[in-house]
């Protein structure tokens, strides 16, 4: 039994240590240093008994020794040799890299066309820290997962725990990685002349295998001499992106409400194949009409009605339409439909002059379309139903829209109402005791009625007439007229659906209402105002021609009776 002893000559086990009481100093010592500028680990030596983190100690007699020794040899003195400079590893192989070719085989056991693969791959081998990365090159709809296959890392070589080095690669070798085997048949010029400089002779280089199956895939092209002008592998790098643009109309007059329509004609040099497009004008109401890209045949020769195919072969067509068909000037049947061609772009016209010289390429005038008359929209009678507006929007549109509001003027007297006490005019006696308050909204001119409940009539007060715009009598229902704070003066007459008010009385906030626009209110109104509220009228004050006050209105002390006392809404001072 080996025992491992400190410097007290005991085993190192519990209890037979001892802490040295003159140490004060526990620090540990540094692992990495530098060395010609370059970070490097310590290695010191480590034996039987050492710390390998603390360095041994000389003695004084050696250290001696050392200083006091001179080296020298039986024939002479050393020769004095420049030491070399001290480059780790990971700065001198800095991004060298060896890269071989190699190839793995595949098996298919389910595939019926193909018993095996040939998938090559790149291997590359990083001198810096002996790690290896294997690369698959990706071919375009091969269906497999290529790439990288093994990402960098350092190979394992056996079951002993080493790994591949450099010097374990050569040309035809196998390189076993995880069950794969990796056949390497050559290698780039970098890789060689650094094989070589090791003393290291790789073997001869061989040929990549081809893989079974892609070989009868791959159809030999066939060359030229001369590009032939009718074959289409010359049409389509000659003529890609080359097409004639023609202008043409369509008359389509014999069908039921037909009309003549302008269309766009495309032909396409590459695939000779013709498009139509129409030019459908903004609000017309017309789906456009479209030919989808196809070529069109100029001589058809229909098969017997029984046949087992329905679609057009080479066979039954005899011609199909070339540049040479597209004439400025002529009508072309194309699918039973008669086309005027009458222009077309700059690069047709270059096309034509310099491929087809003896046609002449004229534009003809289009005619001008003359546009019909709109017809004036009658609007119907009102029915009654609702409101004027509402009502209207029903014959502008289908889907009928609210009708538009003021809402500057919503804002600016929103809140605001004139209030008149008024009296019903009716043949009826028992009428004579209701009374009314009638509200005029500035914010929509809108009028609302209320009665108010009086004892013992037998008629119950509240709400008479919702809020809604009153027209005047004998207004036209296509022009009607509405009342207005202009119309309501003291003692007037309101006609609301067959029924006749008189105003009686007014709100205070009505003579500063109407103070406040006199130049549009008229005179009569506002002294009606002014007498029923007891408000004096100066003679000094200028008229107008029409006989209104012209002067700025002044602030009153105002009288008001005691039903309006407790209705009275704020009074604004001008």
């Amino acid at each position: 039994m080996s025992w491992n002893l400190n410097n007290h000559g005991l085993p190192f086990l519990p209890g037979y240590t001892f802490r040295d009481v003159t140490k004060s100093s526990f620090n540990r010592r540094q692992t990495l240093g530098f060395k010609n500028g370059f970070r490097v680990p310590h290695r010191p030596t480590v034996g039987i008994g050492h710390d390998p983190l603390v360095s041994e100690k000389l003695t004084q007699q050696e250290l001696s020794e050392l200083c006091c020794e001179t080296p020298g040899m039986t024939y002479g003195s050393c020769p004095q040799t420049a030491c070399e400079d001290f480059i780790p590893a990971y700065v001198a192989f800095d991004k060298k890299v060896l890269c071989y070719h190699a190839y793995f085989v595949e098996d298919f056991l389910d595939s019926p066309e193909e018993q095996y693969c040939v998938r090559p791959v790149v291997i590359y081998y990083y001198l810096e820290d002996d790690s290896m990365c294997i690369f698959e090159p990706t071919v375009q709809n091969s269906g497999l997962m290529q790439g990288k296959r093994l990402k960098r890392q350092r190979l394992p070589k056996n079951e002993h725990g080493e790994h591949f080095q450099w010097k374990d690669l050569n040309l035809g070798m196998d390189l076993e990685v995880y069950g794969v085997k990796y056949h390497i048949t050559h290698c780039d010029a970098f890789t060689k002349e650094f094989m070589e400089s090791e003393g290291i002779i790789l073997n001869d280089p061989e040929p990549m295998p081809v893989d079974p199956y892609s070989k009868p895939c791959s159809i030999s092209v066939p060359q030229y001499t001369t590009p032939s002008p009718y074959s289409n592998m010359y049409e389509f790098p000659t003529m890609d992106g080359k097409v004639l643009c023609f202008s043409a109309l369509w008359d389509d007059t014999d069908s039921l409400n037909g009309d003549t329509r302008r269309v766009t004609i495309t032909y396409f040099l590459v695939d000779n194949t013709v498009e139509i497009r129409e030019v459908v004008e903004p609000n017309s109401g017309r789906i456009p009409f479209l030919m989808r890209r196809k070529k069109i045949p100029k001589k058809f020769q229909p098969v017997p009605f029984p046949s087992c195919v329905m679609e057009i072969s080479d066979k039954e067509v005899g011609q199909y339409y070339s540049p040479k068909d597209f004439q400025l000037g002529q009508t072309i049947k194309i699918l039973g439909r008669c086309f005027l061609l009458c222009d077309c772009d700059r690069f047709t016209k270059e096309y034509y002059q310099r491929n087809h010289p003896d046609m002449e390429m004229t534009p003809t005038e289009v005619p001008k379309k003359v546009d019909k008359p709109q017809e004036k929209r009658e609007i119907p009678t009102y029915n009654g139903f609702g409101s004027l507006e509402d009502s209207l929007q029903n014959c502008l549109s289908l889907i009928p829209k609210p009708p538009k509001m003021k809402f500057l003027k919503m804002l600016e007297n929103d809140g605001k109402v004139l209030q008149y006490s008024a009296r019903l005019d009716s043949q009826y006696p028992q009428d004579e005791v209701r009374r009314f308050i009638l509200c005029y909204h500035l914010s929509n001119d809108m009028i609302s009625i209320y009665e108010k409940n009086t004892r013992n009539s037998g008629i119950i007060g509240g709400k008479f007439l919702k809020m809604t715009r009153i027209p005047k009598p004998g207004s036209t229902v296509e022009n009607p007229e509405f009342y207005s704070p202009a119309d309501f003066a003291i003692g007037a007459t309101v006609e609301v659906f067959s029924h006749r008010f008189v105003l009686t009385d007014a709100d205070r906030y009505v003579l500063t209402y109407l103070e406040s626009i006199s130049s549009q209110i008229p005179s009569h109104t506002l002294d009606s105002v002014r007498q029923k509220l007891g408000v004096g009228i100066s003679h000094n004050q200028p008229v107008d021609q029409n006989g209104k006050s012209s002067a700025k209105p002044l602030s009153y002390r105002l009288s008001v009776t005691p039903f309006f006392q407790r209705s009275c809404r704020t009074v604004f001072v001008m």
